[in-house]
């Protein structure tokens, strides 16, 4: 007989999210994701001038802000035609790839490697062993014997105390931990090296961006991010070599220590690489801007369909007619007023709440579509159009990566293993292997073009009477994000914000075609229905962040909290 799991909220993400299962004999047959509160910056910005949306739309997430910022102001100059300076497409660039490598990290190591690591298990490893473990995968100068016996030292007095911190409340012991204990006890002590190297990644960004979160530099037109090689006020050469001593300190960690480990987990875990991969639809952005008409990108966009590589098409430039055209979304199963799928242009934001029903209305997430398909989106839906595309830096990483985990399973392994929830953290730890070298690339071209005496960082932009549609994408750390835009005589009329966990986490639609995380999670085994660990195996693999799709809203009108500004 069927049995019916409720998990509200799922925890170790970003926001709100409640996911239901049915599980019949062990397997899940069926699942519901619901967004738990309502997102409302599209009302908000109404009536704004658009060279503010950047500023609010940031604040919409306290994870993802530097993504929509940049979304934001790419949108209103795609609205104008405007062309921004090469500097400020390096500095955007350099933006872009710091917040992802700090995303990255995060997510594998904090958000949920718990979920196949067992941290009390770690207390029976030999460090000696572990240190052997560890030295197989990679040359890391932290791999010794002594590191790994302090950190089992730490994690012996965490748990004598009896106040678990960060590791409370974990399944240690579930049927579905497999690891060995050395590879629990080195996935611990590079978690907590991790709380580090990120701090770096954050440090590099804000000696560009002013601070972080909320980055200060972004702007329509450019970027305020002034360059002075002789000056103490600006962005200095000073500066510019720190940021390159803090970024090649992070690459050194994601390809020595992140990637390895996900190449381990994926190994040890091997009888998981079936599951997961619901929706094969893939949609990817280009991003990596290589010159002033953003025509040319480092990142490649484009789609696959029902996972067939031979399918795939590209996104060409941020102007492309075929994104533009080919993004709707419904609202059949969402708590809005009306029943409709529209273009971003056309949509508006009319909550109407009602209770969560399962047959009908049940989530506070629009289901965005692509040509009027669910897409996936997210690291692996890029490496996968970039692969199908024969992008020569995503085939190296990947069949690297590939390698790298066929060679510790004991077993030659394709592409075809991606399309799934472990396929998804390999992919994410490709990316951040790959975005480590660009952000170094354009810190290089940044540095040459300024050593050739260009310090331009800015074009004013023009706001004409009448009406202007623009529209602007970012590939964020989790997917593909558009902003949409509506401009009359100089102030917004319409924005719509189409975000990664829209696409990943939205419901089904009027035709009852189910959203990524909903698909992904059937077939999957559950060996403990009070304890479903399975569940947020799958659900963690795209790193949710509900805040970016919905935001706070109490349905009795009442006041939940009031800000004073001073």
């Amino acid at each position: 007989m069927a049995q019916r799991i409720t998990i509200d909220p799922i925890t170790r993400i970003e926001g709100h999210l409640r996911i239901d299962v049915e599980v019949d004999q062990g397997l899940v047959t069926k699942a519901w994701s619901s967004g738990q509160m309502w997102r409302g910056i599209e009302v908000i910005l109404q009536g704004r001038d658009p060279r503010d949306a950047w500023a609010f739309t940031q604040r919409i997430c306290g994870v993802c802000t530097t993504v929509h910022a940049l979304a934001s102001v790419r949108c209103v100059e795609n609205a104008l035609g405007l062309e921004i300076p090469m500097n400020a497409q390096y500095l955007r660039n350099l933006v872009m790839s710091l917040h992802a490598l700090q995303d990255h990290i995060v997510h594998f190591y904090v958000l949920s490697a718990l979920d196949w690591v067992d941290v009390v298990s770690a207390l029976q490893a030999d460090p000696v062993k572990t240190a052997a473990l560890a030295s197989s995968l990679s040359e890391w100068p932290g791999n010794s014997a002594k590191r790994f016996k302090a950190v089992q030292a730490q994690v012996q007095g965490i748990v004598d105390s009896g106040q678990l911190g960060p590791f409370a409340n974990g399944y240690w012991g579930h049927p579905a931990m497999k690891l060995p204990p050395e590879a629990n006890l080195m996935a611990v002590a590079h978690y907590l090296e991790a709380l580090d190297y990120q701090r770096k990644a954050s440090q590099a960004l804000a000696i560009i961006s002013g601070k972080n979160p909320h980055i200060q530099n972004v702007v329509v037109g450019g970027v305020t991010t002034a360059l002075n090689p002789d000056s103490s006020t600006a962005l200095n050469m000073e500066r510019l070599y720190w940021i390159k001593q803090l970024t090649e300190e992070v690459r050194g960690f994601i390809q020595q220590v992140y990637l390895p480990d996900v190449a381990a987990v994926g190994a040890l875990y091997a009888d998981w690489l079936p599951y997961g991969a619901g929706v094969t639809n893939y949609l990817a952005v280009p991003d990596m801007v290589l010159d002033t008409k953003a025509t040319k990108f480092d990142l490649p966009g484009g789609t696959i369909v029902d996972g067939d590589l031979s399918t795939v098409t590209s996104i060409s430039s941020f102007n492309d007619a075929a994104f533009r055209d080919g993004v709707a979304e419904n609202i059949s199963r969402a708590w809005y007023k009306g029943d409709w799928t529209r273009h971003p242009y056309e949509e508006d934001t009319v909550p109407n709440y009602s209770e969560f029903d399962a047959e009908g209305r049940y989530s506070w997430l629009k289901a965005p579509r692509f040509n009027g398909r669910p897409m996936q989106v997210g690291p692996l839906a890029q490496l996968l159009v970039g692969y199908a595309q024969g992008h020569p830096e995503i085939i190296r990483n990947v069949d690297q990566a590939l390698a790298l985990v066929g060679s510790v399973a004991g077993v030659k392994l394709g592409p075809g293993i991606l399309h799934s929830t472990l396929g998804r953290h390999v992919a994410r730890a490709v990316r951040a292997s790959m975005l480590a070298d660009l952000a170094l690339k354009h810190w290089q071209l940044l540095v040459d073009n300024i050593g050739r005496g260009d310090l331009d960082i800015f074009e004013p932009p023009v706001f004409p009477k009448g009406e202007q549609r623009g529209f602007g994408f970012h590939e964020a750390p989790r997917g593909a994000l558009s902003h949409w835009i509506v401009i009359q005589d100089g102030k917004i009329k319409n924005y719509q914000c189409v975000v990664p966990s829209t696409w990943n986490a939205g419901p089904r639609d009027e035709n009852d075609q189910p959203g990524p995380y909903e698909a992904s999670l059937v077939g999957n085994p559950i060996a403990d229905a009070e304890k479903p660990l399975e569940v947020l195996r799958t659900i963690h693999s795209f790193d949710p962040c509900i805040a970016c799709a919905v935001h706070l809203l109490d349905p009795e009108g009442r006041e939940t909290i009031r800000v004073k500004a001073v």
